[in-house]
């Protein structure tokens, strides 16, 4: 059997951090993993901006409120998971991502937690696991799964190393740059072309 493991943001979602960064006008929140391979160094600069500004999660789930996914997403992964068993895994959390899951028909979504203050502020964050993609990916190859992922971001490349087959989706160069080994695509139509054909390739 197979399976398909998709990032969030940056591909089926936009960057909520750059949204927000957008929204409060504070530039250094436009970091992603896109720019930082470090999570847990990027993750203190957020909590730290946070703090400085005075901004709480209510905050960002104001922002996170008023959008939705990527055009066409919805129809992709609806498509994708007529065909497919579909895991979503990222490296957000799910006091941000759960408006955004219900817009895309709630799939199953692998990802980490939150911690605020009475307040509200946000005071940690509590990572599932360390390196949980590409831990999850091979849990379900353990299962006898043959895996297929997709990604944007550094984080997104040891689950795609971990995989079957792996396929950047709309990188930046620098990643691309970085790991010129998985083929790039830049729509859903193209995406969803490389999954299937790399399905016939790994068979099972």
């Amino acid at each position: 059997m197979q399976i398909v493991c998709l990032d969030l943001e940056g591909v089926l979602v936009p960057e909520i951090w750059i949204a927000f960064s957008e929204r409060t006008g504070i530039p250094e929140l436009r970091r992603t993993t896109r720019d930082e391979p470090d999570y847990d160094k990027l993750m203190r600069g957020r909590l730290q901006l946070l703090r400085m500004h005075r901004l709480g999660l209510p905050d960002i789930q104001k922002v996170i409120a008023g959008m939705g996914p990527e055009s066409g997403a919805r129809e992709f992964l609806d498509d994708l998971r007529r065909r497919y068993q579909v895991v979503i895994l990222s490296d957000t959390f799910y006091e941000f991502a759960m408006p955004l899951m219900e817009q895309l028909g709630l799939p199953t979504l692998f990802c980490h937690r939150l911690e605020t203050d009475q307040a509200g502020f946000v005071s940690a964050y509590h990572l599932r696991m360390p390196d949980q993609k590409r831990a999850a990916v091979k849990a379900f190859k353990d299962l006898n799964f043959r895996v297929i992922a997709a990604g944007d971001s550094y984080n997104d490349t040891a689950m795609l190393a971990e995989a079957h087959a792996g396929i950047l989706f709309r990188p930046p160069q620098n990643v691309v740059d970085a790991f010129p080994q998985y083929p790039v695509v830049s729509d859903y139509q193209a995406l969803t072309a490389r999954i299937d054909e790399a399905s016939r390739l790994i068979g099972g």
